[in-house]
């Protein structure tokens, strides 16, 4: 059986080709979010927190005999057959949602710190991003929201994946941390004191100036 001194990306993916488990099917064997799954993938080179590092010790350890030589035999090095293409690029759809005069936002935990970040999720093949952003919103805050108009795309200048925004009107709910592996909080913000929650440097600018006009 192959020691991993220290996890990553690569091999926790490794780990998961040799289960044959689906993104959603490693997440809940390891009690975290698909989007934790998904970002190992985009991120091969990512170190997972201690925790998360023993959790995957545990798996791996009790996985049978044909599990561990698969896992192995992943990790060999090949330079006969090359690496398969990605069927798309990483994409994510972030939701930024406004009630009255108030923002919603949900704050992250990351390796080092805790961020402040608009509800946002990965776009699955054949997925649209307009339907990820309300299905994410609700999912992770359990706040009905509604598209009302796209705010344009960038490459993430945190996460290097490629970003569409859009501005939601609230519809109905009451906001609560319903992905407590993810989130620490949820919280409506005054527009005015936004900036106080994330650096105005690090905010896609239409997202202000929708703010401003709104």
């Amino acid at each position: 059986m192959i020691v991993i001194d220290t996890w990553t990306g690569r091999t926790a993916c490794a780990l998961q080709a040799a289960l044959r488990e689906t993104n959603e099917g490693f997440a809940e064997r390891l009690g975290v979010g698909t989007r934790t799954v998904a970002g190992w993938h985009s991120s091969p080179n990512l170190v997972p927190r201690p925790e998360m590092q023993q959790a995957l010790d545990t798996i791996y350890e009790g996985a049978t005999e044909y599990v561990q030589t698969r896992f192995s035999r992943l990790l060999r090095p090949t330079s006969i057959e090359p690496p398969e293409p990605r069927a798309q690029a990483l994409r994510i759809a972030i939701a930024v949602v406004t009630r009255g005069d108030e923002v919603l936002l949900v704050c992250r935990r990351g390796d080092d710190a805790l961020t402040w970040q608009f509800p946002a999720g990965m776009v699955k093949p054949g997925g649209t991003p307009e339907a990820v952003a309300v299905q994410e919103t609700l999912a992770e805050t359990g706040v009905h929201c509604a598209v009302r108009q796209h705010l344009g795309g960038r490459l993430h200048p945190s996460t290097d994946v490629l970003a569409a925004y859009y501005l939601c009107e609230y519809l109905t709910g009451e906001a609560a941390n319903l992905d407590p592996q993810e989130n620490v909080d949820i919280a409506w913000v005054p527009r005015s004191s936004l900036t106080r929650f994330i650096p105005a440097e690090k905010i896609f600018e239409p997202i202000l100036k929708a703010l401003e006009a709104a």
